[in-house]
């Protein structure tokens, strides 16, 4: 599911209008609308925040998923624009190289 359908479908259960959210994350409610329309794509600082706001896990709401969901253990597109979102003047190689250590980080994670 993409982040953007995962920001609707909590804010609807917690029955918030995306004027309710935009004001609890101090942002314009069009900028709630243009993250569920997958228009934009939230900082991981403003993720952090839906998470405790929904008060589910980041990784749930950031889209991190067990990579035995994933065909070939490979990040989902969510995964990716979560790593661009760290700071979207990044290089390619920099981008592949947080990717990578987000699969190692993965990885370690299942070892636990």
């Amino acid at each position: 599911m993409e982040i953007s359908q995962r920001i609707k479908e909590y804010r609807l259960e917690k029955r918030y209008t995306q004027k309710e959210l935009a004001d609890l994350l101090n942002v314009k409610s069009s900028t709630v609308s243009g993250w569920e329309l997958g228009r934009n794509i939230p900082s991981i600082e403003m993720i952090k925040k839906l998470a405790d706001i929904f008060n589910v896990p980041f990784d749930d709401m950031a889209g991190v998923t067990d990579s035995s969901r994933n065909s070939n253990d490979e990040l989902t597109r969510n995964q990716k624009l979560v790593a661009y979102s760290i700071d979207p003047d990044i290089s390619d190689e920099e981008r592949n190289d947080i990717i990578e250590m987000v699969k190692i980080a993965m990885k370690n994670r299942r070892r636990v």
